[in-house]
């Protein structure tokens, strides 16, 4: 199957040669065609360039006019925990009347109450549910989505949620990736060192086996797992060829993401507190700095200090954390507003951080976030709009028309 896009009044992300991740000052940067066309043959882009240059459409199955429409990659969404069951409504209205999540999380709520409702749920119910969300997001301009177990809690949860996240991965053409996140929660009336035992001597071990997963994660953080727990999982985890991503300094600074760090983690994501000591540990490493903007603005807590990243010269990813207690929203449009607008990004920044740099932040690096000879052919069309800055201007408003995963319209 060919396509043909033209007159495209700009087309974003365009790279020549294919680029691992962006960071500093080169995330202000965002490399442009003005009155461009895109060419896909069998679902991977195969040419684009200025319309002078154009080719015969003859030659093309599809031929679309893009008069007045920019195109751009797909977001690339990578921490959701878009698997779970029901919703925490209640505790949204808890901490309307004064409580905090942590206090919400010692009465029985948080990660604990959604773990119960999923252990409760058929995974039939579960993956219908996880569908419609995926569907939804897709349609906003998501081409690639990371998603976490971790509401399971017991090897059997966890598995139906791995075996959910696989289910969506074979069923739509999205990149999907599956990450372990068994150490989300300690289960309620349960010794925490047993339960890191658990994980490390039997769960890492069946999920490892099933080949349920790409990664492995861990919610370090103070009354979660320590740094010790978080080394001890990290390390069995890298044995079974599992990659580290860990939940990091959402609201302490305990040494984690140096931690991270050691155990080459391809991420460290939150980071709403951010020490000198954990900038200075992510120099000169691989590992992707992840922001979660949606999670900041739906809990009130301060948001990653961007500007203190990209201006030490690191990398820096967007992400939702699709999730039903702290960041109830899938809308990726939504976390590029939300990081020019709290996180004082640059539109560039911001649109490189969703798509290349959130591309490495799953290992897609080469086959995604850039519009790249060779790569996926996943883009979005905007509506008509005057520029890519009225992207993240125009806030809680999705102005992509249309998407395209592997050069098809997913409608």
């Amino acid at each position: 199957m060919t396509l043909l896009v033209k007159n495209i009044k700009e087309l974003l992300q365009v790279r020549e040669t294919s680029v691992s991740f962006l960071s500093g000052k080169a995330m202000g940067e965002l490399p442009a065609i003005k009155n461009a066309f895109l060419a896909v043959e069998n679902g991977i882009i195969s040419d684009y360039g200025i319309m002078r240059d154009c080719p015969d459409e003859t030659g093309f199955d599809t031929v679309l006019d893009a008069s007045g429409k920019l195109v751009l990659p797909t977001w690339c969404d990578s921490h959701t925990h878009l698997v779970f069951a029901g919703n925490r409504e209640g505790e949204f209205v808890d901490r309307i009347h004064g409580l905090t999540y942590e206090e919400i999380a010692k009465k029985g709520g948080g990660i604990l109450n959604s773990a119960k409702t999923l252990q409760n749920t058929s995974e039939e119910d579960l993956y219908e549910q996880s569908k419609t969300r995926l569907k939804a997001v897709m349609a906003m301009g998501t081409g690639a989505i990371e998603i976490k177990s971790g509401y399971g809690l017991s090897l059997e949860a966890e598995l139906k949620m791995l075996r959910v996240i696989k289910r969506l991965k074979e069923a739509f053409p999205i990149s999907v990736k599956a990450t372990f996140l068994g150490a989300h929660a300690v289960p309620k009336n349960t010794d925490k060192a047993a339960y890191v035992n658990h994980i490390i001597q039997d769960m890492i071990p069946r999920i490892a086996e099933a080949k349920l997963a790409d990664y492995i994660d861990v919610f370090c953080e103070t009354g979660y797992f320590s740094v010790a727990d978080t080394k001890a999982i990290l390390k069995v985890g890298k044995s079974y060829n599992l990659q580290a991503k860990i939940h990091v300094n959402q609201f302490t600074s305990i040494g984690g993401v140096a931690a991270g760090v050691e155990n080459q983690a391809l991420s460290v994501d939150h980071l709403e507190l951010l020490t000198a000591s954990d900038v200075q540990a992510l120099k000169n490493s691989m590992t992707m700095p992840v922001a979660l903007p949606g999670c900041s603005y739906f809990l009130g807590i301060p948001y990653t200090p961007a500007r203190t990243i990209i201006d030490a010269g690191l990398p820096l990813a967007l992400a939702t954390d699709y999730n039903p207690g702290s960041a109830p929203s899938g809308n990726m449009n939504f976390v590029v507003s939300t990081a020019c607008v709290k996180m004082q990004m640059t539109p560039e920044e911001a649109i490189n951080a969703a798509t290349i740099n959130g591309a490495y932040a799953m290992g897609l690096e080469n086959e995604l976030g850039s519009i790249t000879k060779g790569k996926l052919a996943n883009f979005s069309i905007t509506e008509p709009i005057n520029s890519y800055s009225f992207l993240p201007y125009s806030f809680g408003e999705n102005h992509i028309e249309s998407v395209y995963i592997k050069g098809q319209n997913i409608g």
